[in-house]
């Protein structure tokens, strides 16, 4: 992630379930979002506050403020997405910015136009930010050496969807506050699961206890420690490995359903789905072990049945919808700090007026 010089201060402010806070005296140190594994737990702390404003902007009869008037975003998805790109659109049309989404099918990459290409043509138009979903690990950090637009990784291949690890966390923040010391259980395709690689740095940099449940051949090699090699030592979060989701469920404050991707049956990397779903699937009898008040989370699209009971999914303890809606504030939240254009705390007068 491409950062710039700036200083940062500890916020002083704590917050409590449903309940909104200041925004942390810090600045924000990015010109692009690849990942989070180089985000402090304050700058991430002030992407979450800032999102509470945005939420209260959302809650408005007319959710719009001419905050990001004059800036301008293009969707550039490479790959099929309902949530992530619909969230993207209303997040900056909200804010009065200029939206703009490219379909790969109907655009000049179908000629063989390059991604660099791409990005360097947008920004010609004066494009001021990118977000771009792609099938191969890396190409945001691509995007990111050939233009000063700032680049937003809305998942790139198996490798990292930061925007989602931060709604999943301002998900969680708003039901139980300060995150240190929870215990968050992850079960299914952890391996080829990029979701499951951005919550992890996110988790850890808010001090959560994160557990990882799945088959061992959807574990991915150096999660355990014993496993890597002395320079990575430093290099990965904390984590604790479990395949028994018995055993993983026991007492945990969240639970996160991973959707599992029917080719990995066809890898070989399964026996069958339905082997799966008697030993991973997330049911109402297995979460009995986890805390009465437990949170359950999917980062969708969701396979019912497989990887979670449809009953638990649209139960009492799911907040999956929410995150949906929380995915919109925090997107707004994450385009208004990238545009760096003005001070965060301006946006709460426009919230509240």
């Amino acid at each position: 992630m491409t950062t710039t010089e700036s200083t940062e201060t500890t916020p002083t402010t704590t917050e409590t379930p449903g309940q909104t806070t200041s925004l942390p005296e810090s600045t924000w140190n990015h010109h692009h979002l690849l990942d989070l594994d180089d985000c402090s737990r304050t700058e991430i702390e002030t992407v979450l506050t800032l999102a509470d404003r945005m939420r209260e902007i959302l809650d408005r009869r007319i959710p719009r403020v001419p905050a990001l008037r004059g800036f301008t975003v293009v969707n550039l998805f490479y790959e099929p997405s309902t949530r992530t790109r619909a969230s993207f659109e209303l997040a900056g049309k909200v804010l009065g910015a200029d939206v703009i989404s490219v379909n790969s099918s109907t655009s000049s990459i179908q000629k063989g136009e390059s991604l660099i290409d791409t990005v360097r043509t947008m920004r010609a138009m004066r494009t001021d930010a990118i977000v771009i979903r792609h099938a191969m690990a890396g190409a945001p950090y691509l995007a990111a050496e050939h233009t000063d637009a700032s680049i937003i990784n809305a998942g790139d291949g198996a490798h990292a969807h930061p925007t989602q690890a931060l709604l999943d966390l301002y998900t969680m923040r708003r039901h139980v506050g300060d995150l240190s010391g929870k215990k968050v259980v992850m079960v299914g395709d952890i391996a080829h699961s990029r979701v499951a690689r951005s919550d992890l740095w996110g988790l850890a940099a808010m001090g959560a206890k994160v557990v990882v449940c799945g088959p061992p051949t959807l574990l991915p090699l150096g999660l355990r420690a014993q496993d890597r090699p002395g320079h990575a030592e430093s290099a990965l979060p904390p984590v604790s490995i479990e395949t028994n989701i018995d055993v993983a469920l026991e007492g945990a404050d969240v639970v996160i359903a991973l959707r599992l991707q029917s080719e990995r049956q066809e890898a070989g990397l399964l026996p069958s789905l339905h082997e799966y779903a008697a030993n991973y699937q997330v049911t109402a009898e297995r979460l009995v072990r986890a805390k009465p008040d437990h949170l359950l989370m999917h980062p969708g699209p969701k396979n019912e049945g497989i990887e979670i009971a449809g009953d638990v999914a649209s139960g009492d303890r799911s907040i999956i919808e929410e995150q949906v809606t929380n995915g919109v504030a925090v997107r707004m939240a994450l385009l208004y700090l990238l545009s760096g254009r003005v001070d965060p705390s301006e946006v709460v007068a426009e919230a509240r007026t």
